[in-house]
């Protein structure tokens, strides 16, 4: 794989699914990750198999609704190897139910991890990109942010805006500082588990039936990170081939 070994990556959600993943095989492939979470139980059990493989991993507690956590995670990256090469903004919840519902904290909430968290990275690593020269952010977003269907129109709204602020963002930049938005479809991960409207909850376990595995949508971040500096891969959608969803 071309530039990925030595690379410097700090990956938000990494606690499970899409980022676990990736940061295994960055991992495995001789970057540098860093990993933010919540949860550091189980960043610490994921640190320690990533070492225990030869690779290189450190971890913090991460709230990326908090700008200052954001800050000192990505500060702490850039201290503790010298530059931050990329950062992946992929901590995301959904709890989905009808507007009807009025499920107004879950929308808070959504509105808070999904598009202030990736707000919360791009300010705390830009300045850091553009004093060394080069960097990339890569922000996952959904299909959601192409499509809307019923249950998920905050859900869906948050990943509009994270393409709108991914393209946006491109576009000011330029230079050596690439920008990729990655939107999976339908991928194994614990999203679901924050739906506490019943008819979602049903409804969404039908549409999950087809998947693929979070390594897919890490190939696809490994795929846009390897690049040559002047290739940047703007968007990739990933699918299950067997699903129209």
């Amino acid at each position: 794989m071309l530039n990925i070994k030595g690379k410097v990556a700090a990956i938000t959600g990494a606690s499970s699914g899409i980022g676990e993943a990736t940061a295994r095989l960055l991992a495995q492939h001789g970057a540098h990750v860093v990993l933010g979470a919540r949860r550091t139980e189980r960043l610490e059990v994921l640190t320690s198999e990533i070492r225990s493989k030869g690779g290189s991993a450190d971890y913090l507690q991460l709230d990326v609704t908090q700008r200052e956590q954001m800050e000192a995670f990505i500060k702490y990256t850039e201290k503790r190897f010298g530059r931050v090469d990329v950062i992946v903004n992929n901590a995301g919840v959904m709890p989905l139910s009808k507007l009807e519902a009025l499920k107004v904290e879950e929308w808070d909430r959504m509105i808070d991890v999904n598009i202030r968290g990736v707000l919360h990275g791009i300010a705390a690593g830009l300045p850091i990109m553009k004093k060394q020269g080069f960097g990339q952010f890569i922000n996952i977003a959904s299909i959601g942010a192409y499509s809307v269907t019923p249950t998920a129109a905050v859900y869906c709204a948050t990943k509009y805006a994270v393409r709108a602020i991914s393209e946006g963002l491109r576009m000011e930049v330029g230079g050596n500082i690439r920008v990729t938005l990655v939107s999976p479809g339908v991928t194994e991960s614990e999203l679901a588990d924050s739906i506490s409207d019943e008819e979602a909850r049903q409804g969404m376990k039908e549409y999950r039936r087809i998947s693929i595995s979070p390594d897919a949508i890490a190939r696809s971040i490994v795929y846009a990170m390897e690049q040559p500096t002047d290739v940047d891969v703007n968007e990739i959608i990933v699918r299950p081939t067997a699903s129209p969803n």
